[in-house]
């Protein structure tokens, strides 16, 4: 009986043992060809386990047997994988920005009055600039008297207004006024300081 009973108690302690040990994720092939675990008499070498063991005078409870391989395999942890430092935050849309319309840049430059060599009286230009462009001329003087009439209105047709000379050339480089050369002269001069002035 005690035989039977000392078999059967260490068939299921080595099973126990055998579970433990293949059922455990962590296990290496090591552990794997341990051996299995012998049963442990409590009560010492020599001594029958059959026989219940004398009351400790102290009173104290009896210790539970400890068992020599019974390795208990750690529970897997947890792992957390944790988004690295980066933080990418979607923004919201913004509302496409509306450009104002340019604002008008037209400006009007005067040049000085220049004495015609002749001494037939002064020339002064005005011009009308747009952005970066003439876009008219005018004279706000011109010689007056006599032939000198003739010759500014032949200067003022050829060179002033958005349709002259100076919107189409765009420069003080004007073709000289057949019979009004002082004039002409006069007048490039002042037009050519207007330019200066607005670009």
């Amino acid at each position: 009986m005690r035989r039977a009973l000392l078999a059967i108690t260490g068939l299921a302690a080595s099973t126990t043992a055998l579970v433990v040990l293949k059922g455990s994720p962590g296990t290496t092939q090591v552990a794997q060809n341990l051996p299995t675990a012998q049963p442990v008499n409590p009560s010492g070498p020599g001594v029958d386990p059959s026989v219940a063991p004398a009351a400790d005078p102290s009173g104290a409870a009896p210790k539970p047997s400890e068992t020599a391989d019974a390795s208990v395999s750690p529970k897997p942890g947890k792992t957390t994988t944790r988004p690295s430092g980066t933080k990418t935050t979607a923004k919201a849309p913004t509302a496409p920005k509306t450009t104002k319309p340019p604002q008008s840049t037209t400006r009007r430059i005067t040049g000085p009055e220049v004495d015609t060599a002749e001494d037939y009286g002064y020339v002064q230009v005005q011009i009308v600039v747009s952005g970066n462009k003439i876009v008219d001329a005018t004279t706000l003087s011109l010689p007056s008297g006599g032939e000198s009439d003739i010759h500014s209105g032949d200067v003022r047709s050829a060179y002033n207004g958005s349709g002259g000379e100076v919107v189409k050339k765009q420069s003080a480089n004007l073709n000289t006024v057949s019979g009004a050369t002082a004039t002409s002269n006069a007048y490039k001069t002042s037009l050519r300081a207007a330019i200066e002035q607005a670009f």
